[in-house]
């Protein structure tokens, strides 16, 4: 972690991987993140005394590795702003799904040093699921970018044109899962289990039922029909009809 970080976007993402190093214990020696926010930029540098808020996006832009931790919308206003200030052996990380290893190379006037990452939320905790796409020019840089995210959970390597699925079915799925999950937690508590103990059931049932989707040899449907009571089916069936095209859809915007 001796590589100097600079971040371009001091956001929910920038906050997510701060907070991974830092409970790791491994924070970078040097950080600065640029926001055009500035409370936004205080916050983190209070919370993480290793952070250096910068007031220039030249100068965050211009360290060792750059993390891109924009929203797609802004991205092509931002990056020729980056260009002049990249450092040739500088390595780009864009955590925003759309834009191409390709297509970002193009808007950098062809810097081509660049990964791309498709972060989650877990890895605030050092269990993140953050699936990593590698530009033709970083053969000899995996290694360093592999040793910097580690701490964030698994980082595997995939094909790029996967990661915008990726993007809802690792990320953004939280969004609807999470509030069942503290809905099962409060009735646990109300119910006379510790919150520690309810917690521990969730992760035990979780990650027992995507083993029993890999491993138990039976359909979807049949692995959904083993318990026998299913007491909000009605809206189960509700819910997945109203998701699927709003889901699909979000796709579909998502894709470069």
């Amino acid at each position: 972690m001796k590589k100097s970080i600079g971040f371009v976007g001091g956001g929910r993402v920038a906050s997510i991987i701060l907070g991974g190093w830092s409970r790791a214990g491994i924070m970078p020696d040097k950080v600065l993140v640029y926001d055009v926010n500035a409370d936004v930029v205080s916050r983190l540098a209070a919370r993480y005394p290793q952070v250096e808020a910068s007031a220039d996006i030249a100068v965050a832009a211009a360290q060792d590795i750059v993390f891109l931790a924009l929203h797609p919308p802004v991205v092509p206003d931002v990056l020729p702003q980056l260009t002049p200030n990249l450092q040739s052996n500088a390595v780009l990380v864009s955590l925003a799904p759309k834009f191409t290893i390709s297509k970002l190379s193009q808007m950098l006037g062809g810097f081509s040093r660049i990964a791309r990452m498709i972060p989650n939320v877990p890895s605030i905790v050092g269990r993140g699921y953050n699936p990593v796409a590698f530009g033709p020019e970083m053969a000899g840089e995996k290694d360093v970018l592999r040793q910097i995210l580690e701490p964030l959970g698994d980082c595997p390597e995939v094909a790029e044109e996967h990661l915008e699925v990726y993007a809802v079915v690792s990320a953004m799925s939280l969004t609807w899962l999470w509030p069942q999950l503290y809905q099962l937690n409060d009735l646990a508590q109300a119910n006379g289990i510790s919150s520690d103990m309810a917690l521990a059931a969730l992760d035990g049932m979780l990650s027992g039922a995507v083993a029993a989707m890999r491993e138990s040899g039976l359909s979807s449907e049949r692995v959904q029909d083993l318990i026998p009571v299913k007491p909000v089916a009605a809206e189960v069936e509700a819910f997945m009809s109203a998701a699927a095209p709003k889901v699909s859809g979000l796709l579909s915007k998502l894709r470069p």
